[in-house]
């Protein structure tokens, strides 16, 4: 059986991998999956404003309908929106169309959950086993037992005053410059801390299709840097395609990524007897002076597999509220189901204005150790672990280190990638262990080292 579904749902160069066909045929499996629950499904549907989100959009809920789903169409709506409004608008399952931070060349879709988690396991298997089998066994709905759609751009309307119910404060007298990624914060970003009395500033906030996550966004921040210190701004607010990332940027124009956004809310959380068990919930990939940064305060960190839903996972299973990822997803799970680039910086800014201080005065108060990540293309990234020549690069690697450091080898679980992340009291030593091991896994499967 095909593994369609990673750590981030199904992904891939649109027209391609994730051609309108099989688009449509994902709706008809999601459908019958969702219908054999027992009743008539409802499912929302929200994309990015990426070139091929209408093309997929149009298909997906072409095969939903066909297999007997009502379909709730959003438009242009960031992830988290969807996931709450999956659960808000009491539908049966929520589905994105989107890459995230990736190339404006491909698309995904992910399915959420009608609690507005991420779609059970056991769901995305069988809409797998469907995909993989006799299209005879997809649901074709005919005459009036066919599926209908509705447009329903209320919904962000809906979104935002959830997001407006977060604020703890006004936010007036801060100054704040928003980089939207071209994305699916740019209908929503400006409007939402207008309201709340912040004086706005804005780029990268004009979605043409083509030019989503391009020189900008959460993975490119330095444009928005400069922007900051250009205007003098209090701080700036970096989102990716999807918004489900927040980057910020300081008054002095240093980034703040999500281990120091987790270590600012952590010591805040704590202090006022927020934080659950007094615990932060991340991935492998934290930053290791992370760690020993919330250790001299009393907070534990709690590491999981790379990827948000792991996290999410840890979170609900333990009771923890606080968690999320150095690439700045983070999760409130008293307040919402995912990762929420908008809903992290309400909270952040009002945080800042409670205080009466910059956001420098809290996040970069720790040093990180210095950290080296290579990226290896590689042609499959199945049995990877098993390459002898691999295993001993990073036994080697470890070696080397002798407990000073660390070393983190992973598939991506969206592009065909292995990653290695090496930390290291030193740059050139983290540097020319990520190095050996890198291409020791290029000459085994890869195509590339970046």
């Amino acid at each position: 059986m095909g593994r369609y579904f990673g750590t981030d749902g199904i992904r891939g160069v649109a027209g391609r991998e994730l051609s309108a066909a099989f688009a449509l045929s994902v709706g008809q499996a999601a459908g019958t999956v969702l219908a054999a629950h027992g009743r008539r499904p409802k499912v929302v549907v929200g994309r990015d404003p990426r070139l091929s989100g209408e093309m997929l959009e149009a298909a997906l809920v072409a095969g939903l309908m066909a297999a007997g789903a009502d379909v709730v169409r959003l438009g242009v709506m960031p992830t988290p929106g969807v996931a709450y409004l999956t659960k808000a608008l009491g539908a049966d399952a929520g589905a994105v169309i989107s890459a995230s931070h990736n190339p404006v060349e491909d698309n995904g879709i992910k399915f959420f959950g009608p609690d507005g988690f991420k779609l059970s396991d056991e769901d995305e298997a069988a809409i797998e086993v469907l995909l993989d089998g006799d299209p005879d066994r997809r649901a074709a709905r005919s005459g009036l037992e066919i599926g209908r759609a509705i447009d329903h751009f209320e919904g962000g309307q809906k979104y935002l005053a959830f997001l407006k119910s977060a604020a703890e404060t006004s936010l007036e007298g801060l100054t704040v410059v928003i980089d939207c990624a071209n994305g699916a914060a740019s209908p929503y970003a400006a409007r939402l801390f207008v309201d709340l009395g912040a004086e706005v500033k804005t780029i990268f906030c004009q979605p043409d299709g083509t030019n989503i996550n391009v020189g900008c966004g959460s993975t490119q921040p330095e444009a928005l840097a400069k922007e900051v210190v250009r205007l003098g701004a209090d701080v700036g607010l970096a989102f990716d395609g999807d918004a489900d990332r927040l980057i910020a940027v300081d008054e002095t124009g240093e980034i703040v990524d999500g281990d120091y956004l987790l270590s600012t809310f952590g010591l805040l959380w704590k202090e006022a007897g927020r934080l659950s068990g007094d615990t932060i919930v991340s991935t492998v990939m934290a930053n290791y002076g992370l760690v020993k940064f919330l250790e001299r305060h009393g907070i534990r960190l709690l590491m999981t597999r790379v990827g948000d839903r792991y996290v999410v996972e840890a979170m609900r299973e333990g009771g923890y509220v606080l968690g999320g990822e150095q690439s700045g997803h983070l999760v409130f799970l008293d307040r919402a189901t995912t990762g929420d680039g908008l809903l992290t910086a309400v909270l952040l800014l009002g945080a800042l204005k409670r205080a009466g201080k910059p956001l420098s005065a809290f996040a970069r108060t720790w040093e990180k150790y210095p950290q080296v990540l290579k990226n290896v293309r590689v042609r499959s990234k199945e049995g990877w672990e098993e390459e002898p020549a691999i295993r001993e690069a990073i036994a080697a690697a470890e070696a080397a280190l002798a407990g000073a450091g660390r070393i983190v080898v992973r598939p991506s679980g969206t592009e065909p990638l292995i990653r290695v992340m090496v930390e290291a009291p030193a740059p050139e030593q983290a540097e020319a262990i990520a190095a050996q091991v890198a291409e020791a896994i290029a000459r085994v499967r890869g195509e590339s080292v970046g």
